[in-house]
């Protein structure tokens, strides 16, 4: 029986960790980019609420809170950790992977993790400076719990839609004008920009039971308090039923991609 070694899927995450580390500027970049956006943001919500254009029961500082850490957790959200497998599709290096020694999916995932890694250290210094422009509230230690959870869950269907999107590379090559319009729209109808509980009731229905509400409503109403105790288990039972349901079409969609080579000759 061969004994799994989980040894070389660090030291991928290591190495991708290293490699993202050197583009320092489109790091910090992003970091600057993540601050503008949270003052604008501001400023915005401060306006609409001043002339009463905002939906009523839900305070100003809620609303602000809610967009800075909305904001933060794009830094980890908006990275794509598996923009690896388009690069090697196109290439062509993807066949001599396959004949790798390792499982490709873990390293692939564990790329993936390694940037991520570097961008959760952005974390702080980027909730420092967020600090200077906005107030931030801060919940319950049982709420940041559940919140840390469901932001967990929600990293997972965003990888696995990240790796879905990018497996469909080994039929078209290139998929960035496909991810480019997915993203737009999971990022308007996940609630980054806008809170979905503001959306007009029957509409509010819909995408609130959408996958990319899986990614940043659900945790962000656990950390507001929208969602209630009460309601965790439904709310992450929802975000692991979509996890588990773009972890079967990736699977799918990796096996049809492995018969893909073969045939192609690969």
């Amino acid at each position: 029986m061969v004994r799994f070694r989980f040894e070389p899927y660090v030291e991928f995450a290591k190495k991708a960790f290293s490699r993202e580390a050197t583009y320092r500027m489109e790091v910090f970049s992003n970091l600057g980019g993540v601050l503008i956006r949270l003052f604008i943001m501001k400023s915005v919500w401060t306006a609409l609420y001043a002339h009463n254009a905002a939906p009523a029961g839900v305070p100003l500082d809620a609303i602000i809170t809610y967009t800075a850490v909305a904001l933060l957790m794009s830094i980890i959200l908006e990275i794509d950790g598996t923009r690896l497998i388009q690069t090697r599709v196109r290439e062509g290096t993807i066949a001599t992977d396959l004949m790798k020694p390792i499982n490709l999916v873990l390293f692939f995932f564990s790329d993936g993790i390694g940037q991520t890694l570097l961008h959760a250290f952005l974390i702080v210094p980027a909730l420092v400076l967020a600090l200077a422009i906005v107030h931030i509230d801060v919940p319950a230690p049982a709420t940041l719990a559940v919140f840390a959870l469901s932001f967990l869950v929600g990293y997972m269907v965003n990888f696995l839609l990240n790796f879905t999107m990018n497996a469909i590379a080994f039929w078209t090559l290139e998929t960035h004008a496909i991810q480019l319009m997915v993203r737009w729209v999971s990022d308007l109808l996940g609630g980054q920009i806008v809170p979905l509980i503001f959306f007009p009731p029957v509409l509010q229905n819909v995408v609130l039971a959408l996958p990319f509400a899986a990614i940043y409503s659900t945790p962000l109403l656990i950390y507001l308090g929208t969602i209630t105790p009460e309601q965790y288990g439904a709310a992450l039972g929802l975000q692991a039923m979509w996890a588990l349901a773009f972890a079967a079409v990736s699977a799918v969609i990796w096996r049809a991609a492995q018969r893909h080579i073969v045939i192609q000759g690969g």
